[in-house]
Protein backbone atom coordinates (compact mmCIF):
# COMPACT_ATOMS: atom_id res chain seq x y z
CA UNK A 1 0.00 0.00 0.00
CA UNK A 2 2.79 2.41 0.90
CA UNK A 3 4.48 1.60 -2.40
CA UNK A 4 1.41 2.68 -4.40
CA UNK A 5 1.03 5.83 -2.31
CA UNK A 6 4.66 6.73 -2.91
CA UNK A 7 4.29 5.98 -6.61
CA UNK A 8 1.16 8.12 -6.85
CA UNK A 9 2.90 10.98 -5.09
CA UNK A 10 5.59 10.99 -7.79
CA UNK A 11 3.08 11.66 -10.56
CA UNK A 12 0.54 13.64 -8.52
CA UNK A 13 2.47 15.26 -5.69
CA UNK A 14 0.74 17.26 -2.98
CA UNK A 15 1.84 20.84 -3.36
CA UNK A 16 1.87 23.72 -0.93
CA UNK A 17 -1.02 26.06 -1.79
CA UNK A 18 1.16 29.09 -1.19
CA UNK A 19 4.58 28.30 -2.68
CA UNK A 20 3.89 25.18 -4.81
CA UNK A 21 6.67 23.18 -3.19
CA UNK A 22 6.10 19.44 -2.78
CA UNK A 23 4.74 18.68 0.69
CA UNK A 24 6.30 16.12 3.01
CA UNK A 25 4.05 13.34 4.28
CA UNK A 26 3.77 15.12 7.64
CA UNK A 27 2.52 18.34 5.98
CA UNK A 28 -0.96 19.22 4.75
CA UNK A 29 -2.18 22.17 2.65
CA UNK A 30 0.88 24.29 3.46
CA UNK A 31 4.54 23.49 3.93
CA UNK A 32 5.78 24.19 7.44
CA UNK A 33 7.65 27.27 6.27
CA UNK A 34 4.54 28.87 4.75
CA UNK A 35 2.37 27.89 7.72
CA UNK A 36 4.83 29.51 10.11
CA UNK A 37 4.74 32.67 7.98
CA UNK A 38 0.94 32.99 8.06
CA UNK A 39 -0.23 36.27 9.65
CA UNK A 40 -1.89 34.83 12.76
CA UNK A 41 -4.08 37.21 14.79
CA UNK A 42 -3.32 37.30 18.49
CA UNK A 43 -6.59 37.37 20.45
CA UNK A 44 -5.99 36.78 24.17
CA UNK A 45 -9.35 38.31 25.15
CA UNK A 46 -12.33 37.03 23.19
CA UNK A 47 -14.73 39.58 24.68
CA UNK A 48 -12.78 42.70 23.72
CA UNK A 49 -10.83 42.61 20.46
CA UNK A 50 -10.79 43.69 16.81
CA UNK A 51 -13.74 41.44 15.98
CA UNK A 52 -16.07 42.46 18.79
CA UNK A 53 -15.20 46.14 18.23
CA UNK A 54 -16.68 45.97 14.71
CA UNK A 55 -20.14 45.45 16.19
CA UNK A 56 -20.09 48.04 18.97
CA UNK A 57 -23.31 50.04 18.81
CA UNK A 58 -24.70 47.89 15.99
CA UNK A 59 -25.61 44.53 17.48
CA UNK A 60 -24.88 42.57 20.65
CA UNK A 61 -21.98 40.13 20.46
CA UNK A 62 -20.78 38.06 23.41
CA UNK A 63 -17.37 36.99 22.06
CA UNK A 64 -15.41 37.25 18.83
CA UNK A 65 -12.47 35.38 17.34
CA UNK A 66 -10.52 35.15 14.12
CA UNK A 67 -7.45 33.18 13.08
CA UNK A 68 -5.64 35.05 10.30
CA UNK A 69 -5.17 38.50 8.84
CA UNK A 70 -6.43 38.75 5.26
CA UNK A 71 -4.77 41.04 2.72
CA UNK A 72 -4.67 41.10 -1.07
CA UNK A 73 -2.07 38.71 -2.46
CA UNK A 74 -1.05 37.34 0.92
CA UNK A 75 -1.00 33.66 1.83
CA UNK A 76 -4.35 33.91 3.65
CA UNK A 77 -6.03 35.13 0.47
CA UNK A 78 -4.63 32.14 -1.42
CA UNK A 79 -6.02 29.76 1.19
CA UNK A 80 -9.50 31.30 1.17
CA UNK A 81 -9.56 31.48 -2.64
CA UNK A 82 -8.76 27.78 -2.93
CA UNK A 83 -11.42 26.98 -0.35
CA UNK A 84 -14.19 29.08 -1.93
CA UNK A 85 -13.59 28.72 -5.64
CA UNK A 86 -11.35 25.68 -6.28
CA UNK A 87 -13.31 23.02 -4.39
CA UNK A 88 -10.55 22.68 -1.79
CA UNK A 89 -12.76 21.92 1.18
CA UNK A 90 -9.74 20.27 2.80
CA UNK A 91 -8.55 23.82 3.50
CA UNK A 92 -11.59 24.19 5.73
CA UNK A 93 -10.64 21.01 7.59
CA UNK A 94 -7.07 22.28 8.01
CA UNK A 95 -8.26 25.63 9.41
CA UNK A 96 -10.90 24.06 11.67
CA UNK A 97 -8.36 21.76 13.32
CA UNK A 98 -5.99 24.66 13.82
CA UNK A 99 -8.67 26.94 15.30
CA UNK A 100 -9.97 24.19 17.57
CA UNK A 101 -6.47 23.54 18.91
CA UNK A 102 -6.01 27.23 19.74
CA UNK A 103 -9.44 27.51 21.36
CA UNK A 104 -8.83 24.48 23.56
CA UNK A 105 -5.54 25.97 24.73
CA UNK A 106 -7.32 29.23 25.59
CA UNK A 107 -10.34 27.37 27.02
CA UNK A 108 -12.64 29.47 24.83
CA UNK A 109 -16.00 28.60 23.20
CA UNK A 110 -16.18 25.31 25.08
CA UNK A 111 -19.68 26.24 26.28
CA UNK A 112 -21.13 26.76 22.80
CA UNK A 113 -24.44 24.95 22.23
CA UNK A 114 -24.59 25.24 18.43
CA UNK A 115 -22.44 26.34 15.50
CA UNK A 116 -24.32 28.13 12.72
CA UNK A 117 -22.73 29.07 9.37
CA UNK A 118 -23.48 32.19 7.37
CA UNK A 119 -25.63 30.61 4.64
CA UNK A 120 -25.23 30.92 0.90
CA UNK A 121 -28.21 31.85 -1.24
CA UNK A 122 -29.62 28.69 -2.86
CA UNK A 123 -28.71 30.00 -6.32
CA UNK A 124 -25.08 30.59 -5.37
CA UNK A 125 -24.97 27.25 -3.57
CA UNK A 126 -26.17 25.54 -6.75
CA UNK A 127 -23.53 27.33 -8.83
CA UNK A 128 -20.64 26.58 -6.47
CA UNK A 129 -21.84 23.15 -5.41
CA UNK A 130 -20.91 23.54 -1.76
CA UNK A 131 -20.80 26.01 1.12
CA UNK A 132 -17.16 26.69 1.93
CA UNK A 133 -18.09 26.73 5.63
CA UNK A 134 -19.60 23.23 5.74
CA UNK A 135 -16.58 21.05 6.54
CA UNK A 136 -15.00 23.82 8.58
CA UNK A 137 -18.14 24.02 10.71
CA UNK A 138 -18.59 20.26 11.04
CA UNK A 139 -15.01 19.66 12.14
CA UNK A 140 -15.10 22.61 14.53
CA UNK A 141 -18.35 21.35 16.06
CA UNK A 142 -16.85 17.90 16.55
CA UNK A 143 -13.72 19.31 18.18
CA UNK A 144 -15.75 21.57 20.48
CA UNK A 145 -18.19 18.77 21.28
CA UNK A 146 -21.21 20.67 20.03
CA UNK A 147 -23.71 20.54 17.15
CA UNK A 148 -23.49 22.04 13.67
CA UNK A 149 -26.80 23.52 12.44
CA UNK A 150 -26.56 24.48 8.74
CA UNK A 151 -30.27 24.92 8.08
CA UNK A 152 -31.70 27.08 10.87
CA UNK A 153 -30.60 30.28 9.10
CA UNK A 154 -31.22 30.82 5.39
CA UNK A 155 -30.33 33.65 3.02
CA UNK A 156 -33.35 35.09 1.24
CA UNK A 157 -31.59 37.66 -0.95
CA UNK A 158 -28.88 37.25 -3.56
CA UNK A 159 -26.08 39.78 -3.25
CA UNK A 160 -22.93 40.52 -5.21
CA UNK A 161 -19.66 38.97 -4.11
CA UNK A 162 -18.24 40.98 -1.20
CA UNK A 163 -14.89 41.44 -2.94
CA UNK A 164 -16.61 43.24 -5.83
CA UNK A 165 -18.27 45.81 -3.59
CA UNK A 166 -16.88 49.06 -2.34
CA UNK A 167 -16.29 49.40 1.38
CA UNK A 168 -19.25 51.80 1.57
CA UNK A 169 -21.54 49.28 -0.14
CA UNK A 170 -20.46 46.50 2.19
CA UNK A 171 -21.02 48.65 5.25
CA UNK A 172 -24.49 49.69 4.13
CA UNK A 173 -25.52 46.32 2.77
CA UNK A 174 -29.12 46.49 3.99
CA UNK A 175 -30.34 44.37 1.09
CA UNK A 176 -28.79 41.15 2.40
CA UNK A 177 -31.63 39.33 4.15
CA UNK A 178 -31.65 36.25 6.33
CA UNK A 179 -34.46 34.25 7.88
CA UNK A 180 -34.70 31.77 10.73
CA UNK A 181 -36.41 28.51 9.90
CA UNK A 182 -37.12 27.71 13.56
CA UNK A 183 -36.40 29.31 16.92
CA UNK A 184 -37.43 27.01 19.77
CA UNK A 185 -34.21 25.01 19.85
CA UNK A 186 -32.14 28.22 20.03
CA UNK A 187 -33.87 29.78 23.03
CA UNK A 188 -31.46 30.58 25.89
CA UNK A 189 -28.57 29.01 23.94
CA UNK A 190 -25.06 30.18 23.15
CA UNK A 191 -24.56 30.02 19.37
CA UNK A 192 -21.34 30.48 17.45
CA UNK A 193 -21.88 32.16 14.09
CA UNK A 194 -19.08 31.36 11.63
CA UNK A 195 -17.89 32.91 8.36
CA UNK A 196 -14.78 32.82 6.20
CA UNK A 197 -13.64 36.47 6.02
CA UNK A 198 -14.92 39.49 7.92
CA UNK A 199 -14.44 42.98 6.46
CA UNK A 200 -17.09 45.50 7.49
CA UNK A 201 -19.17 42.94 9.36
CA UNK A 202 -22.37 43.87 7.51
CA UNK A 203 -23.30 40.30 6.57
CA UNK A 204 -22.66 38.98 10.07
CA UNK A 205 -24.56 41.91 11.54
CA UNK A 206 -27.58 41.04 9.39
CA UNK A 207 -27.37 37.41 10.58
CA UNK A 208 -27.14 38.53 14.19
CA UNK A 209 -30.15 40.79 13.86
CA UNK A 210 -32.20 37.84 12.68
CA UNK A 211 -30.84 35.50 15.36
CA UNK A 212 -31.63 38.03 18.07
CA UNK A 213 -35.30 37.48 17.44
CA UNK A 214 -34.79 34.35 19.54
CA UNK A 215 -35.51 34.73 23.26
CA UNK A 216 -32.41 34.96 25.51
CA UNK A 217 -30.00 33.92 22.76
CA UNK A 218 -26.28 34.60 23.20
CA UNK A 219 -24.29 35.09 19.98
CA UNK A 220 -20.55 34.81 19.43
CA UNK A 221 -18.71 35.17 16.13
CA UNK A 222 -15.76 33.26 14.71
CA UNK A 223 -14.16 33.74 11.30
CA UNK A 224 -11.26 32.17 9.48
CA UNK A 225 -9.79 35.57 8.64
CA UNK A 226 -10.10 39.32 9.21
CA UNK A 227 -9.44 41.91 6.51
CA UNK A 228 -6.60 43.96 7.87
CA UNK A 229 -7.04 47.70 7.48
CA UNK A 230 -4.36 49.41 5.42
Amino acid sequence: MHFFKDLLSIFYPNLCINCDKVLFLSETILCNSCKNDLPVVDIPDCQNNIITSIFYGKTTIYKGYTLLFYRKKNSTQKLIHQLKYKNREDVGVFLANWVAHKLHKQKEFLDVDFIIPVPLHKQKLKQRGYNQLSLFGKILAKKLNTRYLPKVLIRTSLSKTQTLKSRFDRFHNIHTKFKLTETDSLESKHVLLIDDVITSGATLEACCNELQKVKNIKISILTMAYTQKT
